[in-house]
Parts: structure tokens; sequence; C-alpha cells
């Protein structure tokens, strides 16, 4: 059952199927790109897709490796950038400004959005890109819009994006390969107890689903009490 408050659906950008077929072919040619678990993704309706995060170029494979449109958010500052201003909308990045006191207001209105409309929303558990290559300990946003809306989140191991734009480097490094694994999707009605219980249990599933994934190592860190949405990070 979704959000009891109703939000206006939010369309995919007009330039979306132009964005797409042009950058798809030169995609499959500089960039050696593996699929495995795609029979998890459904063919339609809602789902919030969950993916670890170890590069800006996360996004780029995510959004190109399923064929129906993704939605997420993304920083506002995207905007700034003659290269990112106009191809991250429309690929179907929704800019915030996260330094704003109503980041999660808006992000979760976003979310519920997309999947009011049968969309998929795509975030990254972590909050941020992992600047050691491990997986961090997962913020409670993607078990909180699964738990209120009732959709399922499907976990994303992503490996070699970190050899093909590692930190500071502002261009794609091309002829690496890359990995992209879609687990089993984490259903919340499978799960019982409190809110913050589920928020809790749900997370720590999905993370070890994620960590299962992408082979990454787990960082020590103490997970954050808060949830988070937070898109691609440079």
């Amino acid at each position: 059952m979704l959000w009891r408050k109703r939000s206006q659906p939010r369309p995919f950008g007009r330039l979306y199927r132009t964005a797409r077929l042009a950058v798809t072919p030169f995609y499959h040619l500089l960039w050696r790109v593996r699929l495995e678990g795609v029979g998890h993704l459904p063919a339609s309706g809602p789902a919030i897709l969950a993916a670890n995060h170890v590069s800006f170029f996360d996004s780029v494979v995510l959004i190109l490796a399923v064929r129906r449109p993704i939605s997420f958010v993304g920083k506002a500052e995207y905007l700034h950038s003659w290269k990112t201003r106009r191809l991250l909308p429309a690929l179907g990045m929704i800019p915030l400004d996260r330094r704003g006191n109503r980041q999660m207001i808006e992000a979760f209105n976003a979310a519920e959005g997309v999947l009011r409309s049968g969309g998929l929303f795509a975030i990254y558990p972590e909050g941020t890109r992992s600047r050691d290559g491990k997986l961090h300990p997962g913020h409670t946003g993607a078990a909180h819009i699964a738990v209120t809306t009732g959709v399922p989140i499907i976990p994303v191991g992503i490996m070699g994006t970190d050899r093909v734009q590692p930190p500071g480097v502002r261009l794609p490094r091309p002829f690496r390969p890359v990995n992209v694994s879609f687990g089993p999707p984490i259903n919340p009605a499978d799960y019982q107890g409190t809110r913050v219980r589920l928020r809790r249990v749900i997370t720590a599933d999905l993370m070890a689903a994620i960590q299962v994934l992408s082979h990454q190592a787990s960082s020590t860190a103490s997970p954050p009490a808060a949830p988070s949405l937070v898109g691609p990070t440079p």
C-alpha cells in the first residue's frame, strides 16, 4: 500500500529516449559490461533499486543496465555544469539541494511520486560514495520507503566502476570491465515488528545482500541512526 499523501508523479524527461539512444552505442563500444540476475528485475510495477557506490560512473552503469527508466535523487550542483546540466535530468535525475532543511521531505516525496506512478527509484544506501572501496553501513532510507509504500527492494552489486572512474578522475576510462549483479527482491511484507525494527532489520539484510553481490569488504564504521536518500556523488 503506497503512502496516503498524494503527490504528482514526476514525468520522465522528454529527452530521456534521445539521451539514451545517443549514449548507449558509445557505452557498449567503450566498456565491457556483464549483467547477472536480470531476471530479478520486475518487467513492470514499482521497485526500489539499492546499490553500492564506489564511483560516479555507478549511476551511468545502473541506468543503462536496466531497460526501464530509473529515477534517482542527485545533487542540484550537477545543474551548474554544462556537462551534466541537461544529460542527468534527461536520464531521470531529480535535482535536490542537500543544503536545505527540507532535504528529507523532498527526497521522500520524490520517491513517493515515482513509485506511485509504477516506476523504478534508485538510491545508494551508504549515502555517499565509498572512498576506501569498502562497503559502509547503510542508512535506513531504502527500508523506510519500502516499509511505508510496501514496494520491494532489489539489491544491486556494482564492480569495476572504481577502475573506470576513480576519485578525482573527471572522464571515465575506456575498456575496463564492469559487472552489475541484481539480487532477489527484499519484500517488506515478509517482515514483522515495529516500524523502527523493520527499518533496521531490512537495512541489515539489504547491506548483507549487497555485500554478497559486490564482493566488497565491510567497513567497521558505526551505522547512522537517521535515514538517508542520496543519489550519485562525484
